[in-house]
Protein backbone atom coordinates (compact mmCIF):
# COMPACT_ATOMS: atom_id res chain seq x y z
CA UNK A 1 0.00 0.00 0.00
CA UNK A 2 2.77 2.38 0.56
CA UNK A 3 4.89 1.75 -2.44
CA UNK A 4 1.18 2.43 -4.39
CA UNK A 5 1.14 5.78 -2.02
CA UNK A 6 4.59 6.52 -3.13
CA UNK A 7 3.81 5.90 -6.82
CA UNK A 8 1.28 8.36 -6.98
CA UNK A 9 3.19 11.00 -4.75
CA UNK A 10 5.49 10.64 -7.53
CA UNK A 11 3.31 11.18 -10.45
CA UNK A 12 1.64 14.25 -8.64
CA UNK A 13 5.11 15.67 -8.37
CA UNK A 14 5.45 15.70 -12.20
CA UNK A 15 2.06 18.30 -12.60
CA UNK A 16 3.17 21.77 -13.64
CA UNK A 17 2.34 24.15 -11.25
CA UNK A 18 -0.10 26.40 -11.58
CA UNK A 19 1.35 29.27 -12.68
CA UNK A 20 1.43 32.47 -10.76
CA UNK A 21 -0.29 35.73 -12.36
CA UNK A 22 1.92 37.33 -14.66
CA UNK A 23 3.39 40.61 -12.82
CA UNK A 24 3.19 44.40 -14.11
CA UNK A 25 6.07 44.88 -16.70
CA UNK A 26 9.39 46.97 -14.47
CA UNK A 27 9.30 50.41 -15.74
CA UNK A 28 12.62 51.86 -17.03
CA UNK A 29 13.34 55.57 -16.76
CA UNK A 30 13.20 56.96 -20.38
CA UNK A 31 16.13 57.85 -23.06
CA UNK A 32 16.87 61.55 -22.90
CA UNK A 33 15.82 61.77 -26.81
CA UNK A 34 12.53 60.14 -26.01
CA UNK A 35 10.52 63.59 -25.76
CA UNK A 36 7.39 62.17 -25.81
CA UNK A 37 7.62 59.93 -22.83
CA UNK A 38 8.97 62.39 -20.71
CA UNK A 39 6.02 64.97 -21.79
CA UNK A 40 3.89 62.22 -21.27
CA UNK A 41 5.32 61.37 -17.62
CA UNK A 42 5.71 57.56 -18.94
CA UNK A 43 8.32 55.09 -17.79
CA UNK A 44 9.18 52.27 -20.97
CA UNK A 45 7.82 48.95 -20.11
CA UNK A 46 10.05 46.07 -21.94
CA UNK A 47 8.46 42.28 -22.32
CA UNK A 48 9.62 39.70 -25.27
CA UNK A 49 7.71 41.08 -27.52
CA UNK A 50 9.21 44.69 -27.32
CA UNK A 51 8.53 47.73 -25.52
CA UNK A 52 5.96 50.64 -25.07
CA UNK A 53 5.33 53.28 -23.06
CA UNK A 54 3.69 52.51 -19.61
CA UNK A 55 1.77 55.80 -17.35
CA UNK A 56 0.81 54.98 -13.87
CA UNK A 57 -1.39 57.32 -11.55
CA UNK A 58 -3.99 56.80 -8.62
CA UNK A 59 -6.32 58.99 -8.01
CA UNK A 60 -8.53 59.16 -4.70
CA UNK A 61 -11.72 59.94 -6.60
CA UNK A 62 -14.15 58.64 -7.87
CA UNK A 63 -13.46 56.40 -4.36
CA UNK A 64 -14.64 52.48 -4.40
CA UNK A 65 -18.26 51.42 -3.88
CA UNK A 66 -19.29 48.75 -3.41
CA UNK A 67 -21.25 47.32 -6.02
CA UNK A 68 -25.31 46.69 -5.17
CA UNK A 69 -27.14 43.00 -6.14
CA UNK A 70 -29.61 45.06 -8.08
CA UNK A 71 -26.71 46.91 -10.10
CA UNK A 72 -25.22 43.29 -10.27
CA UNK A 73 -28.23 41.39 -11.92
CA UNK A 74 -29.05 44.29 -14.55
CA UNK A 75 -25.75 45.18 -15.85
CA UNK A 76 -24.46 41.10 -16.21
CA UNK A 77 -28.00 40.41 -18.08
CA UNK A 78 -27.79 38.87 -21.20
CA UNK A 79 -30.17 37.98 -23.93
CA UNK A 80 -30.49 33.95 -22.69
CA UNK A 81 -30.29 35.74 -18.62
CA UNK A 82 -28.01 32.96 -18.39
CA UNK A 83 -24.88 33.59 -15.45
CA UNK A 84 -22.25 31.00 -15.48
CA UNK A 85 -20.98 30.39 -11.62
CA UNK A 86 -17.32 31.59 -12.63
CA UNK A 87 -19.10 34.65 -14.35
CA UNK A 88 -21.32 35.40 -11.06
CA UNK A 89 -18.40 34.86 -8.31
CA UNK A 90 -16.15 37.01 -10.70
CA UNK A 91 -18.79 39.68 -10.71
CA UNK A 92 -19.41 39.87 -7.33
CA UNK A 93 -15.60 40.66 -6.72
CA UNK A 94 -14.24 44.24 -7.56
CA UNK A 95 -11.01 43.58 -7.29
CA UNK A 96 -11.64 41.49 -10.60
CA UNK A 97 -13.36 44.51 -12.23
CA UNK A 98 -11.08 46.75 -15.07
CA UNK A 99 -12.60 49.70 -16.50
CA UNK A 100 -11.07 50.12 -19.80
CA UNK A 101 -11.31 52.57 -22.96
CA UNK A 102 -8.79 53.65 -25.79
CA UNK A 103 -7.63 56.04 -28.19
CA UNK A 104 -7.64 54.94 -31.82
CA UNK A 105 -6.56 55.93 -35.29
CA UNK A 106 -10.10 56.05 -37.10
CA UNK A 107 -13.43 56.23 -35.22
CA UNK A 108 -15.57 53.50 -37.59
CA UNK A 109 -13.57 50.69 -36.62
CA UNK A 110 -12.17 47.38 -39.14
CA UNK A 111 -8.89 46.38 -39.64
CA UNK A 112 -6.91 49.10 -40.53
CA UNK A 113 -7.96 50.81 -36.86
CA UNK A 114 -5.17 50.66 -34.31
CA UNK A 115 -5.96 51.35 -30.78
CA UNK A 116 -2.28 53.05 -29.70
CA UNK A 117 -2.90 54.06 -26.55
CA UNK A 118 -5.31 51.91 -23.91
CA UNK A 119 -6.24 53.14 -20.81
CA UNK A 120 -7.58 50.50 -18.00
CA UNK A 121 -8.19 51.42 -14.18
CA UNK A 122 -9.08 49.41 -11.23
CA UNK A 123 -9.97 49.79 -7.44
CA UNK A 124 -7.03 50.32 -5.38
CA UNK A 125 -6.52 51.16 -1.80
CA UNK A 126 -9.93 53.19 -1.90
CA UNK A 127 -9.38 55.05 -5.01
CA UNK A 128 -8.74 54.35 -8.17
CA UNK A 129 -5.46 53.09 -10.11
CA UNK A 130 -4.77 54.49 -13.71
CA UNK A 131 -2.63 52.98 -16.29
CA UNK A 132 -1.80 53.70 -20.18
CA UNK A 133 -0.48 51.60 -22.25
CA UNK A 134 1.14 53.69 -25.54
CA UNK A 135 2.88 52.36 -28.66
CA UNK A 136 4.82 55.27 -30.01
CA UNK A 137 4.51 53.35 -33.72
CA UNK A 138 2.91 50.29 -34.82
CA UNK A 139 5.71 47.74 -34.61
CA UNK A 140 4.67 48.09 -30.58
CA UNK A 141 1.34 46.90 -31.32
CA UNK A 142 2.30 43.33 -30.00
CA UNK A 143 4.22 44.71 -26.43
CA UNK A 144 1.20 46.65 -25.77
CA UNK A 145 -1.28 43.96 -26.13
CA UNK A 146 0.86 41.17 -24.42
CA UNK A 147 0.37 43.81 -21.42
CA UNK A 148 -2.90 44.30 -21.60
CA UNK A 149 -3.66 40.44 -21.67
CA UNK A 150 -1.91 40.10 -18.75
CA UNK A 151 -3.83 42.42 -17.05
CA UNK A 152 -7.13 41.26 -18.35
CA UNK A 153 -6.11 37.87 -17.01
CA UNK A 154 -6.01 39.18 -13.51
CA UNK A 155 -8.87 41.31 -14.00
CA UNK A 156 -11.84 39.76 -16.65
CA UNK A 157 -14.51 41.61 -16.18
CA UNK A 158 -14.40 44.45 -18.28
CA UNK A 159 -16.68 47.55 -17.70
CA UNK A 160 -16.61 49.82 -20.33
CA UNK A 161 -18.95 53.18 -22.28
CA UNK A 162 -20.34 51.88 -25.37
CA UNK A 163 -17.21 49.30 -25.43
CA UNK A 164 -19.55 46.20 -26.15
CA UNK A 165 -20.09 48.04 -29.75
CA UNK A 166 -16.32 49.46 -30.18
CA UNK A 167 -13.41 49.25 -28.06
CA UNK A 168 -13.51 45.59 -27.37
CA UNK A 169 -14.46 44.18 -30.46
CA UNK A 170 -11.63 45.87 -32.00
CA UNK A 171 -9.21 45.09 -29.73
CA UNK A 172 -10.54 41.36 -30.45
CA UNK A 173 -9.66 42.01 -33.97
CA UNK A 174 -6.24 43.06 -33.10
CA UNK A 175 -5.21 40.29 -30.85
CA UNK A 176 -6.44 38.26 -34.04
CA UNK A 177 -4.30 39.89 -36.05
CA UNK A 178 -1.14 39.26 -34.13
CA UNK A 179 -1.24 35.51 -34.52
CA UNK A 180 0.90 35.04 -31.38
CA UNK A 181 -1.24 36.46 -28.64
CA UNK A 182 -4.38 34.69 -27.46
CA UNK A 183 -7.47 36.87 -27.30
CA UNK A 184 -8.15 37.00 -23.26
CA UNK A 185 -11.46 35.33 -22.26
CA UNK A 186 -13.31 37.18 -20.26
CA UNK A 187 -15.93 36.25 -17.11
CA UNK A 188 -18.05 38.99 -17.64
CA UNK A 189 -18.67 42.28 -19.89
CA UNK A 190 -20.37 45.33 -18.27
CA UNK A 191 -21.19 48.19 -21.07
CA UNK A 192 -22.70 51.24 -18.68
CA UNK A 193 -23.98 52.80 -22.10
CA UNK A 194 -27.59 51.19 -21.98
CA UNK A 195 -28.53 51.69 -18.69
CA UNK A 196 -27.02 55.76 -19.30
CA UNK A 197 -29.31 55.92 -21.76
CA UNK A 198 -32.41 54.40 -19.69
CA UNK A 199 -31.82 56.30 -16.91
CA UNK A 200 -30.90 59.96 -18.59
CA UNK A 201 -31.41 60.21 -22.57
CA UNK A 202 -35.37 61.98 -21.48
CA UNK A 203 -34.00 64.50 -19.58
CA UNK A 204 -30.32 64.83 -21.12
CA UNK A 205 -30.91 63.69 -25.00
CA UNK A 206 -27.83 63.12 -25.22
CA UNK A 207 -25.68 60.54 -23.16
CA UNK A 208 -22.27 61.23 -23.89
CA UNK A 209 -19.69 60.23 -20.97
CA UNK A 210 -18.93 64.18 -21.12
CA UNK A 211 -22.45 65.35 -20.84
CA UNK A 212 -23.02 63.11 -18.21
CA UNK A 213 -20.12 64.03 -16.24
CA UNK A 214 -21.29 67.93 -16.48
CA UNK A 215 -25.11 67.57 -15.58
CA UNK A 216 -25.38 64.02 -13.62
CA UNK A 217 -22.16 63.15 -11.62
CA UNK A 218 -20.45 65.79 -9.09
CA UNK A 219 -17.72 66.75 -10.56
CA UNK A 220 -16.45 69.35 -8.68
CA UNK A 221 -16.73 66.99 -5.55
CA UNK A 222 -14.49 64.78 -7.75
CA UNK A 223 -11.85 66.86 -8.51
CA UNK A 224 -11.38 67.37 -11.80
CA UNK A 225 -12.73 69.72 -14.87
CA UNK A 226 -12.59 69.56 -18.87
CA UNK A 227 -12.27 73.21 -20.09
CA UNK A 228 -9.14 72.20 -21.86
CA UNK A 229 -10.27 69.19 -22.99
CA UNK A 230 -9.37 67.83 -26.89
CA UNK A 231 -12.18 67.09 -29.09
CA UNK A 232 -12.48 63.29 -29.75
CA UNK A 233 -13.01 63.57 -33.48
CA UNK A 234 -9.42 65.01 -33.46
CA UNK A 235 -7.46 62.73 -31.49
CA UNK A 236 -6.68 60.07 -35.20
CA UNK A 237 -5.10 63.13 -36.60
CA UNK A 238 -2.67 64.03 -33.65
CA UNK A 239 -1.51 60.59 -33.63
CA UNK A 240 -0.95 60.57 -37.54
CA UNK A 241 0.83 64.42 -37.23
CA UNK A 242 2.84 62.75 -34.64
CA UNK A 243 4.04 59.77 -36.60
CA UNK A 244 5.13 61.69 -39.92
CA UNK A 245 7.22 63.79 -37.65
CA UNK A 246 4.98 66.36 -36.16
CA UNK A 247 4.49 68.09 -32.55
CA UNK A 248 3.82 65.68 -29.89
CA UNK A 249 2.44 68.02 -27.50
CA UNK A 250 -1.09 67.58 -28.40
CA UNK A 251 -0.93 63.72 -27.55
CA UNK A 252 -0.28 65.06 -23.97
CA UNK A 253 -4.04 66.70 -23.84
CA UNK A 254 -5.16 62.93 -25.41
CA UNK A 255 -3.75 61.00 -22.54
CA UNK A 256 -5.55 63.56 -20.08
CA UNK A 257 -8.46 62.80 -22.20
CA UNK A 258 -8.67 58.82 -21.82
CA UNK A 259 -7.55 59.68 -18.15
CA UNK A 260 -10.45 61.79 -17.45
CA UNK A 261 -12.72 59.08 -19.77
CA UNK A 262 -11.41 56.15 -17.51
CA UNK A 263 -11.90 58.06 -14.01
CA UNK A 264 -15.29 59.11 -15.46
CA UNK A 265 -16.32 55.63 -16.20
CA UNK A 266 -15.94 54.63 -12.78
CA UNK A 267 -17.80 57.46 -11.33
CA UNK A 268 -20.48 56.76 -13.67
CA UNK A 269 -20.99 53.27 -11.99
CA UNK A 270 -21.17 54.60 -8.62
CA UNK A 271 -23.56 57.21 -9.84
CA UNK A 272 -25.86 54.24 -11.50
CA UNK A 273 -25.03 51.54 -9.03
CA UNK A 274 -25.83 54.61 -6.03
CA UNK A 275 -29.62 55.05 -8.16
CA UNK A 276 -30.53 51.59 -8.84
CA UNK A 277 -29.73 50.87 -4.76
CA UNK A 278 -31.52 53.65 -3.66
CA UNK A 279 -34.73 53.67 -1.45
CA UNK A 280 -37.87 56.42 -1.40
CA UNK A 281 -37.20 58.35 1.26
CA UNK A 282 -33.54 58.58 -0.38
CA UNK A 283 -35.09 59.61 -3.72
CA UNK A 284 -35.31 63.43 -2.72
CA UNK A 285 -33.71 65.82 -5.36
CA UNK A 286 -33.72 63.37 -7.98
CA UNK A 287 -35.22 64.76 -11.40
CA UNK A 288 -38.65 63.28 -12.04
CA UNK A 289 -36.97 61.77 -15.65
CA UNK A 290 -34.25 60.23 -13.66
CA UNK A 291 -37.04 58.32 -12.04
CA UNK A 292 -38.56 57.60 -14.61
CA UNK A 293 -35.59 56.23 -16.33
CA UNK A 294 -35.20 54.31 -13.06
CA UNK A 295 -38.60 52.41 -13.58
CA UNK A 296 -37.81 51.18 -17.01
CA UNK A 297 -34.57 49.88 -16.14
CA UNK A 298 -36.66 48.12 -13.09
CA UNK A 299 -39.28 46.82 -15.71
CA UNK A 300 -36.08 45.45 -18.04
CA UNK A 301 -35.04 43.35 -15.36
CA UNK A 302 -38.96 42.08 -14.82
CA UNK A 303 -39.11 43.29 -11.37
CA UNK A 304 -42.46 45.26 -12.59
CA UNK A 305 -43.19 45.69 -8.98
CA UNK A 306 -40.39 47.99 -8.79
CA UNK A 307 -41.38 50.02 -11.45
CA UNK A 308 -45.03 50.66 -10.28
CA UNK A 309 -43.94 51.30 -6.82
CA UNK A 310 -41.77 54.48 -9.17
CA UNK A 311 -44.68 55.26 -11.16
CA UNK A 312 -46.69 55.81 -8.34
CA UNK A 313 -43.64 58.13 -6.40
CA UNK A 314 -44.00 60.31 -9.52
CA UNK A 315 -47.76 60.51 -10.13
CA UNK A 316 -47.68 64.09 -8.21
CA UNK A 317 -45.43 65.26 -10.78
CA UNK A 318 -46.97 68.31 -12.72
CA UNK A 319 -45.32 67.48 -15.73
CA UNK A 320 -43.84 63.90 -15.70
CA UNK A 321 -46.79 62.54 -13.98
CA UNK A 322 -48.45 61.51 -17.38
CA UNK A 323 -45.85 59.39 -18.55
CA UNK A 324 -46.26 57.46 -14.99
CA UNK A 325 -49.61 58.15 -15.53
CA UNK A 326 -49.47 56.18 -18.98
CA UNK A 327 -47.35 53.38 -17.97
CA UNK A 328 -49.79 52.45 -14.58
CA UNK A 329 -52.70 52.06 -16.96
CA UNK A 330 -50.40 49.77 -18.79
CA UNK A 331 -49.13 47.91 -15.46
CA UNK A 332 -52.76 47.35 -14.41
CA UNK A 333 -54.16 46.59 -17.79
CA UNK A 334 -51.22 43.61 -18.92
CA UNK A 335 -49.95 42.70 -15.10
CA UNK A 336 -52.65 43.52 -12.77
CA UNK A 337 -55.19 42.52 -14.87
CA UNK A 338 -57.40 45.50 -12.79
CA UNK A 339 -59.16 47.28 -15.78
CA UNK A 340 -60.67 49.41 -13.39
CA UNK A 341 -57.54 50.88 -11.77
CA UNK A 342 -56.01 50.68 -15.41
CA UNK A 343 -58.78 53.28 -16.49
CA UNK A 344 -58.52 55.47 -13.67
CA UNK A 345 -54.69 56.20 -14.40
CA UNK A 346 -55.85 56.77 -17.96
CA UNK A 347 -57.85 59.27 -17.17
CA UNK A 348 -55.81 61.04 -14.63
CA UNK A 349 -53.19 60.94 -16.92
CA UNK A 350 -55.35 62.80 -19.67
CA UNK A 351 -56.87 65.09 -16.97
CA UNK A 352 -53.18 65.93 -16.73
CA UNK A 353 -52.62 66.41 -20.29
CA UNK A 354 -55.56 69.04 -20.14
CA UNK A 355 -53.98 70.95 -17.20
CA UNK A 356 -51.26 71.74 -18.63
CA UNK A 357 -50.35 74.78 -21.06
CA UNK A 358 -47.87 74.43 -24.51
CA UNK A 359 -44.58 76.30 -24.21
CA UNK A 360 -43.90 79.20 -26.11
CA UNK A 361 -39.88 77.53 -26.61
CA UNK A 362 -41.54 74.15 -27.86
CA UNK A 363 -43.81 75.01 -31.11
CA UNK A 364 -44.55 71.04 -31.62
CA UNK A 365 -45.32 70.31 -27.51
CA UNK A 366 -48.94 70.71 -28.25
CA UNK A 367 -49.08 68.18 -31.31
CA UNK A 368 -47.03 65.88 -29.45
CA UNK A 369 -49.98 66.58 -26.43
CA UNK A 370 -52.59 65.74 -28.66
CA UNK A 371 -51.17 62.49 -29.99
CA UNK A 372 -50.23 61.75 -26.45
CA UNK A 373 -54.06 62.36 -25.67
CA UNK A 374 -55.58 60.13 -28.40
CA UNK A 375 -53.55 57.19 -27.32
CA UNK A 376 -55.01 57.68 -23.49
CA UNK A 377 -58.36 57.99 -24.88
CA UNK A 378 -57.94 54.97 -27.13
CA UNK A 379 -57.41 52.94 -24.05
CA UNK A 380 -59.67 53.95 -22.23
CA UNK A 381 -62.25 53.37 -24.99
CA UNK A 382 -60.54 49.68 -25.18
CA UNK A 383 -60.75 49.31 -21.36
CA UNK A 384 -64.57 50.51 -21.15
CA UNK A 385 -65.26 48.48 -24.07
CA UNK A 386 -66.61 51.61 -26.25
CA UNK A 387 -66.74 51.61 -29.78
CA UNK A 388 -64.08 53.78 -30.96
CA UNK A 389 -65.27 56.06 -33.45
CA UNK A 390 -63.65 58.37 -35.66
CA UNK A 391 -66.11 60.78 -34.98
CA UNK A 392 -66.04 60.51 -31.10
CA UNK A 393 -62.40 60.68 -31.06
CA UNK A 394 -62.13 63.76 -33.27
CA UNK A 395 -64.65 65.28 -31.19
CA UNK A 396 -63.01 64.34 -27.31
CA UNK A 397 -59.75 65.40 -29.36
CA UNK A 398 -61.36 68.53 -29.99
CA UNK A 399 -61.82 69.21 -26.74
CA UNK A 400 -58.68 68.47 -25.74
CA UNK A 401 -57.02 71.34 -27.84
CA UNK A 402 -58.84 73.64 -26.84
CA UNK A 403 -58.50 73.10 -23.38
CA UNK A 404 -54.66 73.07 -23.82
CA UNK A 405 -54.46 76.29 -25.97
Amino acid sequence: MSASLDKYSRLAALRPARSAPPRPAALRAPDQEDSLAHLLGAGVARNHFGEHLAIRNWFSTPEFCEPSAVALELLSRTRDSSVTRRTRVALEDPSRWLFLDTETTGLAGGTGTYPFLVGIAWWDAGGLQVEQFFMRDFSEEHSLLHELAARLAERPVLVTFNGKSFDWPLLENRFTMTRAISTPRLAAHLDLLHPARALWKLRLGSVRLIELERRVLDATRLGWHREDDIASALIPQYYFDYLRGGSSEPLAGVARHNQMDLRGLAALFGKINSLLASQEEERDGIDSLDLFGLSLLAKRRGDHAAAAALWLELVVDPQDGVLACEQLAIHYERRAKDSARATEFARLGLAKLQRMRSSPRDPYGAARASRFAEKLLSRINRLEHKPSSKNRAGACLSVFNRCVK
